[in-house]
């Protein structure tokens, strides 16, 4: 019998860690994932306006097939430097990839991130030529820890997903001695809610009540009734970032399909998604603490099925979780 992990949170996948810093006069924030040892990873990006760093990188049949870290940042194209400083910050310590040891030569932390645009929510923005990031991604980098904080936090905290605040959420799943986890940054134009209602879209996928069992009471939507989505999108301004893990040992073509499959979870949560100016991402890792069962296609298939649903509950409850913020409205008040 599936049950979520005990945290029901990404750090539920043995060898993952997560740090969060938020700056409240900026309205904005940083998530590092840390891996204990490199993770196979694989990423793929689904909407059509996304900032990403080294995620070509990860396409298999390149050089590079783990990382040390992922991160996830706010700030658009401003919150990419938050990766220097986790690239910094593990290199000082000796981590990183190299072909071979040399004395005198640095190692080469791998660390892909990808950035949401929160730079229009009422924060103070006027920061010149010092934008916060790179402070910010050295402080998530010291505070990562098996827990992992939810709502108003990380990358999620000066999120606003459709007309609610957005924010960021994660969950977990066990199953015949495999763990797979979701942690989503939700900053997305559509809506994560059904028309005129609490119930959220991923309803059916919710687990022990954990994003408030809100039940839809609508027979039928309108396929153009786009209620609680933005109302005036632009470009790269709308996005969701996601990391999917799981503690099976699996190889990098293997894990891009589960990123592949784990997209799935984006669409059973929002509405609409992938859109033009969305910057949809997923990011897969994994651990290899565990070997895949026999037959292993079908290993694999469930775990890409598994991944998609923690996917969707982790979008759920980044919103359940978030609180109001300045104008910004929580699902709470609805």
């Amino acid at each position: 019998m599936s049950r979520p992990g005990p945290s029901n949170s990404l750090t539920d996948v043995a060898g993952l860690s997560v740090g969060c810093a938020e700056d409240s006069r900026v309205l904005t924030g940083v998530t590092v994932i840390l891996a204990d040892a490199p993770a196979i990873a694989a990423a793929d990006v689904f909407g059509g306006g996304p900032g990403t760093r080294e995620t070509v990188a990860l396409k298999p049949g390149n050089l590079v097939q783990a990382v040390d870290a992922i991160v996830l940042a706010g700030g658009s194209v401003y919150g990419l430097a938050a990766a220097d400083a986790v690239v910094n910050a593990l290199g000082a310590a000796g981590k990183g990839y190299s072909l071979r040891d040399a004395p005198g030569v640095p190692k080469a932390p791998i660390v892909p991130a990808a950035i949401l645009f929160d730079l229009a929510n009422g924060g103070d923005k006027n920061w010149g030529e010092a934008p916060p990031y790179h402070r910010l991604g050295a402080e998530a980098f010291r505070a990562a820890s098996r827990e992992v904080r939810l709502g108003n936090a990380g990358a999620g905290y000066g999120a606003l997903a459709g007309t609610l605040k957005g924010g960021q959420g994660s969950a977990s799943v066990v199953s015949d001695g495999m763990t797979v986890a979701a942690l989503a940054c939700v900053n997305c134009f559509g809506s994560t809610t059904m028309p005129r209602s609490r119930a959220f879209w991923a309803w059916a996928h919710e687990m022990n009540g954990e994003f408030g069992a809100a039940k839809p009471s609508l027979e039928a939507v309108d396929p153009d009734d786009w209620a609680g989505a933005k109302a005036a999108p632009s470009p790269r301004a709308n996005t969701t970032l996601a990391v999917v893990a799981t503690d099976v040992a699996l190889t990098q073509t293997e894990m891009k399909r589960v990123a592949q499959m784990a997209a799935a979870g984006f669409a059973r949560a929002i509405r609409p998604v992938f859109a033009p100016f969305d910057g949809d991402i997923v990011f897969a890792l994994s651990t290899g603490k565990v070997e895949p069962a026999a037959p292993r296609p079908f290993t694999l298939a469930r775990i890409g099925a598994l991944a998609a649903d923690c996917l969707a509950r982790a979008i759920a409850r980044g919103i359940y979780e978030a609180a109001p913020l300045g104008a910004h409205r929580a699902w709470r008040d609805l």
